[in-house]
């Protein structure tokens, strides 16, 4: 368990909106020292393969900028992401088309960039936190210029990690808690309770029934809290949240 704070408690957390001009939404998301921008352009237009269908398309992209770790992370040759960054951003993706109706966005497509600028754990989460709050921000200037009628989104979604570490639960790892953990989980869930994903895996151990049990509610807890700061940053163009 980390010195710096108690286990069931999540890092700082800072969310600023329209960090850059450019995106219909900008979101750099702070939680801890994992720092992550999130932009979300919108096109009055889906891909081919949808066109004609009435239904919007929401998709992702994540990225780890080559100065986001130490030692230096390589930049990826044009058009390549690697493995993990490819699993990484279809979760953000799920994530967030979970939480729209595509009927009622109509052929839009919002796409959200989701590029770490410093990783120190947690950065899937950290993406699907930020995503979110840009994608609220792109439906809000969608509407504006009319591209959208309805207001399709069905839910707020969160996500947090948590884990098992020297038999604790600890929820939001950073770096050092995440590189102990003997079990590690990942949870996505709507503000209401219900679980859009889950991935974990028992790095060193296995963990019993009681123990996921233990595990799930810690994240749910934190979730919702999460949830309330979300629509609190709405509100505003940026907000520290400690603990």
């Amino acid at each position: 368990m980390s010195k710096k704070r108690p286990a069931k408690q999540c890092r700082p957390l800072r969310i600023t909106r329209k960090f850059t001009d450019t995106p219909a939404g900008s979101v750099l998301i702070e939680m801890g020292q994992t720092r992550v921008l999130c932009t979300a352009s919108l096109e009055p237009s889906v891909p081919k393969w949808r066109e004609g269908s009435g239904l919007g398309w929401v998709t992702a992209e994540y990225n780890m900028l080559p100065g986001s770790t130490s030692p230096r992370k390589p930049r990826p040759k044009t058009g390549i992401t690697d493995s993990r960054g490819t699993e990484i951003q279809r979760l953000v993706g799920r994530s967030l088309r979970s939480a729209v109706d595509l009927k009622k966005l109509g052929e839009v497509s919002i796409v959200i960039d989701c590029d770490v600028l410093q990783a120190d754990g947690g950065t899937r989460t950290a993406a699907i936190n930020g995503g979110f709050i840009a994608l609220m921000d792109a439906i809000k200037y969608g509407k504006k210029q009319k591209f959208i009628q309805d207001d399709p989104i069905l839910h707020h979604i969160g996500a947090m990690s948590v884990g098992i570490v020297h038999g604790k639960v600890c929820v939001d790892l950073d770096y050092e808690l995440d590189s102990q953990a003997d079990v590690d989980f990942n949870v996505v869930m709507t503000e209401s309770g219900q679980y859009i994903e889950l991935q974990g895996t028992g790095e060193e151990t296995t963990f019993s029934p009681d123990q996921l049990n233990d595990l799930l509610l810690a994240a749910k807890r934190a979730i919702r809290q999460m949830v309330k700061y979300q629509k609190v940053s709405l509100t505003k163009k940026s907000t520290l949240f400690e603990k």
